[in-house]
């Protein structure tokens, strides 16, 4: 058995890897003292920590974009048989490895993006996809990729939203000439950021509230929970994949404007 790190070398290698954005409590030494926004994300996680199952038993997780490795542990803490985490940041796994390994938590990382999972080849009983989607530029398809091949049961899902937290029903269909929908509060809205956003220019989407809700649904996703404003879980269905493939994948149907 591997003795506890002293709290002198825990804070002298943490200070090694910084900067943090996942603020952990290592043995009484802090991975972020200073975080603009605190104790996070264990005071964001509080707020959907009881959405969750509190035994996960037996259950494999797949952390996408775990950075510090908060999720990954708090997973594995709720007893799940293998939890792995992935992220594109080196920088960012080496926190997280680091943080596991004071914690005393057998968790693998992996260096891979939500572009990757495929790779993969095999499905979770849970897949946490926490503050990712807006930093990519290909938000939907990296949810079609999930649903088609790592989820295999639940999805936690946030993403930093903004405008409205309103969720209007959608219909179905609308003639091309009803426009005033799209000017309401509560339609799915995706807000694209050109250059920079908070000081990071890795800030690509801010969607409202509907249009998270609605990209989970299109992707396959049926919501269980919504516990907060961000934060949805959600559990995969099955959904029909058109008999044919275009340009547009999924295709929506066969009919095409010419």
């Amino acid at each position: 058995m591997n003795q506890p790190l002293p709290a002198e070398e825990i804070r002298r290698r943490a200070e090694q890897l910084g900067p943090w954005f996942h603020n952990i409590d290592l043995g009484g030494v802090w991975t972020a003292p200073g975080h603009f926004l605190g104790d996070y994300p264990n005071v964001k996680f509080q707020g959907f920590a009881h959405v969750l199952p509190a035994d996960l038993t037996g259950k494999s997780v797949l952390d996408i974009g775990c950075n510090g490795g908060f999720y990954a542990m708090e997973m594995k803490r709720r007893g799940a048989a293998r939890v792995l985490g992935i992220d594109f940041d080196e920088d960012y796994l080496a926190q997280a490895r680091f943080a596991a390994e004071v914690k005393g938590y057998d968790i693998e990382f992996a260096q891979l993006s939500v572009y990757d999972v495929a790779a993969l080849g095999e499905r979770f009983d849970l897949v946490v996809f926490m503050g990712v989607l807006y930093h990519l530029r290909h938000p939907l398809l990296a949810l079609d990729l999930i649903h088609e091949h790592v989820a295999g049961d639940l999805l936690l899902f946030q993403s930093m939203q903004r405008g409205s937290a309103e969720i209007d029903a959608v219909p179905e269909d609308a003639d091309f000439f009803d426009q005033a929908m799209f000017d309401r509060p509560g339609y799915p809205r995706m807000h694209f950021i050109e250059k920079s956003y908070a000081g990071d220019p890795t800030n690509w989407w801010a969607p409202n509230a509907a249009c998270s809700a609605a990209m989970l649904r299109s992707a396959g996703f049926e919501i269980l929970e919504h516990p907060e404003s961000e934060v949805f879980l959600c559990r995969r269905t099955e959904i029909e994949t058109p008999p044919w493939s275009g340009p547009v994948y999924p295709a929506r149907g066969k009919e095409t404007v010419r």
